[in-house]
């Protein structure tokens, strides 16, 4: 029997987190969409109005603590993200080969944070009054659905990926909530004011020198998430 790896509490605590809202996030969207809409198919679901309003706190909670997921990811697993050299792996190598299954891996993993982020920055362009008006025309109502699509297929892909290069001890992993000594909560300050010292986060050369080391696509993500807040602000 493979030993289960190891997964960092506090991964497994955001990991979790964020993941039941991205999925409880998408049931209800299948259930707003049939209430409301319902133009492609017609699914056995009750005419619930209130759905709505559960998709959308699903959705904030999910806003909430997806940055500090893709935060941890970008730095302490960023290993498990794709690398520069993935795509020429990809392109180089056949599925015969395990290294090029790992590749694939850390691709799905990087593509289920853009899909996370395409679907929260599309629902937060929304107005909550549309489908309850009738509105279903709208550009962004018609992006929410299709970043929809793109998180489920992202979200089969991620779990497809992690069975293939992990197998079952890794999916487990994912949800054991035994810990070693080293993670364990009450060790969390010490090691945030040792990072803080570290980088030196209480000057703007030691923010300008964080910033410089971020990634395109962690910038990119970023940004979507800090826009997700302030352009609604001003639609309102």
């Amino acid at each position: 029997m493979s030993a289960r790896p190891y997964q960092p509490l506090l991964l497994r605590i955001l990991h979790g987190v964020t993941g039941f809202s991205a999925i409880a996030a998408i049931l209800t969207a299948a259930w707003t969409f049939d209430t409301y809409d319902a133009r492609w198919i017609d699914l056995p679901l009750p005419r619930w109005p209130e759905i709505e309003g559960i998709h959308g706190t699903f959705g904030l909670y999910a806003l909430l603590t997806f940055p500090l997921l893709v935060l941890y990811a970008f730095r302490q697993g960023d290993r498990r993200l794709a690398q520069p050299d993935s795509l020429a792996t990809l392109t180089r190598l056949s599925p015969a080969r395990p290294l090029w299954w790992y590749a694939l891996h850390r691709c799905t993993n990087t593509a289920i944070l853009l899909a996370m982020t395409f679907a929260l920055f599309s629902g937060r362009m929304m107005d909550s009054n549309w489908l309850p008006r009738g509105e279903t025309h709208h550009a962004w109502y018609l992006t929410h659905l299709v970043s929809w699509v793109v998180l489920v297929v992202a979200l089969g892909l991620h779990l497809l990926m992690s069975a293939k290069v992990g197998g079952q001890p890794l999916l487990l992993s994912i949800v054991d909530w035994q810990f070693r000594e080293k993670d364990h909560p009450r060790h969390w300050p010490a090691h945030i004011a040792q990072t803080w010292h570290q980088h030196q986060f209480s000057t703007l050369r030691g923010w300008l020198a964080w910033a410089r080391r971020m990634r395109f696509l962690e910038v990119l993500i970023f940004g979507a998430i800090a826009l997700a807040w302030i352009i609604p602000i001003f639609k309102h």
